[in-house]
């Protein structure tokens, strides 16, 4: 099946760069120039994975992927800037993004990171025979995708529910931030290691009943985060 792509960008040449070389990964790429006109396309197609840029003719791309986040759209969000500031880059991790890239890159390096985006997001979650987690009042579904709390759906993003998954299967052990980057995604260096404190703020906020005393998700002191029984 061919992955359907939604690229938000406003520079038909940098649109049509980006397109050229998932088209001929044999990706669908669907374009659009502004970011109202990318979540109406985001709510018709249910693309794969959306590429957004950060500055568009209608507002941030910040604002629009908290938009997007908002409407439980929770494909995959790589988002793209010409700025470097690490702020930057945290505020879009905050706003729901799972991967940021900034200007110029190399086809090779986008075309990497929305393949490992697509098989994290939909690949095999499980390699057990369980499909399900009961974590406290939580119970995950492997299958589905999904948590859930009583009868109400927790509306994880697919970076968030891989990061629930990989601390429910490790109840009780104290993993460090770089055991976690590893894990969830691919690579593992200092600087990054702040990747997860903003991904695991985020869970915690839609996980824990209070999430500014969280009891489901632990912080280690000087070691990382641990998940209870």
């Amino acid at each position: 099946m061919t992955e359907k792509i939604l690229l938000i960008e406003d520079d038909p040449a940098v649109a049509k760069s980006i397109s050229d070389a998932l088209s001929a990964e044999t990706y669908d790429v669907v374009w659009r120039n502004s970011g109202a006109a990318g979540i109406a396309c985001a709510k018709e197609e249910n693309p794969r994975l959306i590429i957004l840029d950060v500055r568009l003719p209608d507002g941030s791309g910040f604002d629009f992927c908290r938009r997007l986040r908002e409407q439980k759209h929770k494909q995959p969000i790589l988002m793209l800037t010409v700025q470097k500031d690490e702020l930057d880059r945290v505020l879009g991790l905050e706003m729901g993004a799972d991967a940021y890239m900034t200007k110029p890159f190399s086809v090779r390096e986008l075309l990497a990171t929305v393949r490992a985006l697509i098989r994290r997001a939909y690949g095999q979650l499980s390699t057990s025979d369980s499909n399900q987690i009961a974590v406290v009042d939580l119970v995950i579904d492997l299958d589905g995708g999904i948590v859930m709390r009583g009868r109400e759906e927790l509306a994880l993003t697919p970076t968030e529910f891989r990061l629930l998954v990989y601390l429910a299967r490790n109840r009780g052990v104290a993993l460090a931030r770089s055991q976690i980057l590893e894990q969830i995604w691919g690579y593992d260096d200092v600087e990054s290691e702040k990747t997860v404190n903003v991904h695991i703020r985020r869970l915690r906020e839609k996980v824990e009943i209070d999430p500014s005393k969280p009891k489901l998700i632990l912080t280690v002191p000087g070691v990382g985060y641990r998940c209870v029984f």
